[in-house]
């Protein structure tokens, strides 16, 4: 369909006029909420998700991508939730405690609201206990912690550990990413997915919350 190709490609060049433009058009000429978030928003995002992992596009670009496609989508809101659309998955989403940096999680947030994933972001310096607390309150298929400096990483454990205590561990996947951390530290400390950078983290989501 033309006009959700349109939507793509404006998304794809940060257009938000544009693109608010072209979804009010399709919801007016019948199309569905489901197809012009599928077939236009998530399409765009998807491939500026793809450019950046191959750094083809930057922060920037991204940043631009993804406030056209959050414009798009908060026009389609009530829509969706009129035809029963449901997110491809939940994910809590924070910085760990003592550790204050955002712009890693910001862009995993963006990469995953991009593939369709709902996610709640409780933002950063957040102990275990609040992404336990989250994580079931919002019946949520994983937790993904973030840290930048070395002497937090600890604390990505400490998250391990409370959600073993709350006897949720074997119900949701456990995520690990930020500069410090490695595969190998997300084997050690008993976490499930770990991705080296925003795209990889969303495309990691969608596959662990497809088989939660």
């Amino acid at each position: 369909m033309q006009i959700l190709e349109e939507i793509s490609a404006a998304l794809q060049q940060g257009k938000l006029k544009v693109v608010t433009e072209l979804v009010t058009k399709a919801m007016g000429d019948g199309i569905s909420a489901k197809d012009i978030l599928e077939g236009g928003l998530l399409a765009g995002m998807g491939v500026i998700g793809e450019k950046f992992k191959n750094n083809e596009v930057y922060v920037p670009e991204v940043l631009i991508a993804a406030r056209a496609m959050n414009a798009g989508a908060a026009l389609l809101k009530s829509a969706l939730a009129e035809e029963g659309v449901q997110s491809s998955g939940t994910v809590v989403l924070g910085t760990v405690k003592g550790d204050l940096h955002d712009i890693g999680k910001n862009l995993v947030r963006m990469m995953m609201e991009g593939k369709g994933l709902k996610v709640v972001d409780v933002g950063v310096d957040v102990p275990a206990e609040k992404f336990i607390e989250t994580a079931k309150s919002e019946n949520a298929h994983i937790i993904a912690c973030s840290a930048l400096l070395t002497t937090t990483m600890s604390e990505m454990k400490n998250v391990v550990d409370a959600a073993k205590a709350a006897g949720i561990r074997d119900k949701l996947k456990i995520m690990v990413g930020g500069a410090p951390i490695t595969n190998e530290f997300c084997k050690s400390i008993g976490a499930d997915l770990y991705a080296p950078d925003a795209a990889s983290a969303a495309d990691e989501a969608v596959v662990a919350c497809k088989s939660a």
